[in-house]
């Protein structure tokens, strides 16, 4: 899955009708109606958006007829395999009805078009792991973190053998970490995923 670098526009003219997009990556629920607020034009008509951040999603046909806009613009963030996307489509009436299948496609047209031209970067899903380990042994396990450009330790307490380590690495590297741990620590780490 993808995400947005940053926010992007594009604007086209169908039927003297003006239509903008603009989208940008988003994480939470109040961050995408805040970026649909900010990005939505007080003098155009319609100010139709959706988002998708996981299997949360919302979208809004803002006044034009059911399922022409809102929908139509969640396809096309579903259709570029997006996610923590949201998009907002401005309508300016130009005078010429569009029709239920116009409005549909002007719509998701518009959206798609503008996140094709956007940079995308993957989205890096992370494990937890909590880690306990002989103070001898961190100094090897954080050295092995280096071979992980992605993973993090951060110390997260203490016992009175060693250091309790909370180590964040990306999913599809989970098993190679633990192996590192492992053959760092000969064996004796204690090593369990953790929530987050």
């Amino acid at each position: 899955m993808f995400t947005l670098k940053r926010k992007e526009q594009f604007e086209q003219e169908i039927k003297k009708s003006r239509f903008l997009a603009s989208a940008g990556p988003v994480t939470t629920e109040e961050e995408a109606r805040g970026f649909i607020a900010a990005c939505s034009q007080r003098d155009a008509g319609h100010n139709c958006w959706a988002f998708r951040i996981g299997d949360l999603y919302r979208s809004s046909d803002d006044g034009e007829p059911g399922g022409t806009a809102g929908r139509p613009i969640l396809q096309a963030i579903d259709g570029q395999k997006l996610d923590r996307v949201a998009l907002v489509v401005s309508r300016w009436f130009g005078g010429v009805l569009l029709g239920a299948g116009g409005l549909v496609r002007a719509y998701g047209g518009t959206a798609a078009a503008c996140l094709h031209a956007a940079e995308r970067q993957p989205i890096i899903r992370f494990a937890a792991l909590a880690v306990t380990c002989a103070f001898a042994d961190e100094a090897r396990i954080r050295s092995g973190l280096g071979a992980f450009p992605a993973a993090s330790a951060e110390t997260n307490g203490f016992t009175p053998q060693g250091v309790q380590l909370q180590i964040k690495v990306p999913c599809g590297q989970l098993d190679d970490v633990v192996c590192m741990i492992t053959d760092a620590s000969r064996g004796q780490a204690k090593v369990q995923k953790s929530p987050g």
